[in-house]
């Protein structure tokens, strides 16, 4: 399916004055097959999150659930403003009067079999205000691993990005994290959150080199919460969730487990970099 090269952007709030340094976080967990036991610890990790100040937290790709099967997912699968996962979404971001990512929720598709890998992102509110698709399918043939997204997942092919009194938020997911020309559609962004669960194999290879990399040339901030553990399915996850700032400088990172990374992102800091290293003006083969 072809990608559309046209940005949606999503006018999630009216723009505010800068509020100056603003603390985000990301979760992360070794989630189960079971969604109802995923999402009490999804919530004990947000109650620490918002206890600590942050005004925006991302939960990691598959939160509500890492399946036994592949298919485990297309059960729980939900229409976009109905379901279990999204209603705890939207009680959570208005209990908590922040703005919450869900890093992927399993949507309807009109296969029966397959679902969208849907990054969700809902207002203080509780209000849904955007939602993004993953566009990349992730396929693995490697020794004893082996992962071909595309059986169970419909692609997106949709770049979202959300204006918020945060600033420009770009939304990916995990394998996106590959693709650099996705984040270049996304415009001049100031913040790039990506959920992801990577495998422990590519993610003691690429995960930081990645998400270091994607900061750097974009020179925005980026957060990375990400699945990191053993699983049911036997399946283990890298771990190692981030907030890398412009210059690539990692603010908190967590290795293992269940838990929380947080830190302050600073518009004043970021403008200046770019002020001092121009790089996104000086780019030249813009359309290639």
């Amino acid at each position: 399916m072809p990608i559309k090269s046209r940005l949606k952007t999503a006018k999630a709030a009216k723009l505010q004055p800068s509020i100056g340094i603003v603390k985000i976080a990301g979760i992360q967990m070794a989630s189960g097959p079971h969604v109802s036991a995923n999402l009490s610890e999804a919530e004990r990790l947000i109650e620490i999150a918002a206890a600590q100040g942050a005004k925006l937290i991302a939960l990691p790709e598959n939160f509500a659930i890492m399946g036994l099967k592949d298919t485990d997912k297309v059960k729980v699968r939900e229409k976009e403003g109905s379901g279990q996962i999204q209603r705890f979404l939207a009680k959570m971001a208005k209990k908590h009067q922040v703005w919450l990512i869900g890093g992927s929720v399993p949507m309807e598709t009109d296969s029966p079999k397959k679902v969208r890998t849907a990054c969700l992102a809902f207002d203080p509110t509780g209000k849904l205000a955007g939602r993004y698709d993953k566009i990349h399918l992730f396929n693995l043939d490697l020794g004893n691993e082996h992962y071909h997204e595309d059986d169970t997942i419909e692609a997106g092919d949709k770049v979202v990005v959300l204006d918020t009194p945060l600033g420009r938020i770009g939304l990916s997911i995990c394998y996106d994290l590959r693709f650099p020309e996705l984040y270049r559609a996304m415009g001049k962004v100031d913040l790039i959150v990506i959920p992801s669960a990577f495998t422990d194999t590519t993610g003691k290879a690429h995960w930081e080199t990645l998400v270091r990399a994607r900061a750097i040339e974009n020179l925005c901030y980026v957060l990375a919460p990400a699945q990191g553990g053993y699983h049911l399915s036997g399946r283990e996850t890298h771990g190692n969730s981030m907030i890398v700032d412009p210059w690539g400088v990692v603010l908190d990172r967590l290795p293992r487990g269940s838990g929380v990374v947080i830190a302050g992102i600073n518009p004043a800091y970021q403008a200046s970099l770019r002020k001092s290293l121009p790089a996104l003006k000086h780019r030249t083969l813009t359309k290639c």
